[in-house]
């Protein structure tokens, strides 16, 4: 049963009424069905302009919705043959940040992202989506080992932003995001990059240097989350919906911007309600997107990225 977030209870208001009109219906073995098809209609409609008129706030509740697929939920849908690789060579083997090869399509691919739990348990293992630094070393030591064989790269990211324990900064974690960065604008294979939830921070930066940058329809990016800029600017974390408002945060506010290439729809009331479609959807941009990338060498390549990353901030008052 999926769970419903506070904006949405008045379609489960109208679902009740419209199964309690189908109970009543049967059990008196009385003729409904004009009110049925019309509450049935009327539900429809409310559904879909509920959802066509989201707030940046709704956004957000949507993107961290626990029924929300997640990155090895798309990669067990989108993708074939998927083969993990453990493992930076350095400290050990981060959890959060699960990666490895596969196929999309007919194409192979090395796929890295953040994975985030469904349980305490496995969000205990999983550090709650939120990477340490031997994740993004993990990370970048894959996609080299990506451009040695020419397979492109897709990046599916989901964390709030990267850990902020002490254990992460004695191993340096601004240091590997920042390294990712360099190194990733290096890269000589196309690299795509969705946000499929949450895009937090550096710890979403970390993983999202690429040639192309997409994001699911629900999803959002920001440099700090709505609570977070909230406490800073209004003292309060219930000013956090006018935060999001500000911050332009929402995949269509992005899109406008010109701060990511593509918006990926998703299913009404967001991905957890149909996580298959949801996942052919991703599938079938990210296929689009790679075909135009490998065709260009890899010059033009970086030249095009570095581009991408150089316009950013870059406003024109009228």
């Amino acid at each position: 049963m999926i769970q419903l977030l506070e904006f949405e209870k008045p379609i489960a208001e109208m679902e009740r009424e419209l199964e309690k009109l189908r109970a009543k219906s049967d059990s008196q073995n009385i003729d409904l069905s004009a009110q049925i098809s019309e509450m049935e209609e009327k539900l429809a409609q409310t559904r879909i302009s509920l959802y066509q008129d989201l707030t940046p706030w709704q956004r957000v509740q949507i993107a961290r919705h626990v029924q929300r697929p997640y990155m090895l939920d798309y990669v067990s849908l989108a993708f074939t043959h998927f083969c993990e690789l453990h493992g930076d060579r350095h400290i050990g083997d981060d959890k959060s940040m699960p990666g490895g090869l596969a196929m999309l399509g007919d194409r192979k691919v090395m796929v890295i992202g953040h994975q985030k739990g469904r349980d305490t348990k496995e969000n205990l293992m999983r550090n709650f989506g939120s990477a340490h630094p031997e994740g993004y070393r993990k990370a970048i030591r894959l996609m080299r080992l990506a451009e040695k064989f020419g397979i492109p790269i897709v990046c599916l990211i989901d964390t709030p932003g990267a850990f902020p324990g002490i254990g992460a900064e004695e191993r340096n974690i601004a240091e590997a995001i920042g390294y990712n960065l360099r190194e990733m604008m290096l890269i000589k294979v196309p690299i795509i990059a969705v946000v499929l939830g949450e895009g937090g921070s550096g710890g979403a930066l970390g993983i999202g240097v690429a040639d192309r940058v997409l994001m699911m329809e629900n999803a959002y990016y920001s440099v700090i989350s709505p609570e977070g800029c909230a406490a800073i600017l209004w003292k309060h974390r219930k000013h956090a919906p006018e935060a999001a408002e500000a911050m332009k945060i929402a995949a269509p506010d992005l899109k406008k911007l010109n701060l990511i290439d593509g918006v990926i729809a998703e299913p009404i009331g967001g991905a957890h309600h149909d996580h298959a479609a949801a996942a052919m959807a991703l599938r079938d941009e990210v296929s689009q997107h790679l075909q135009q990338l490998q065709t260009l060498a890899p010059a033009d390549l970086l030249r095009q990225r570095y581009e991408k990353f150089r316009q950013y901030g870059d406003w024109r008052g009228k």
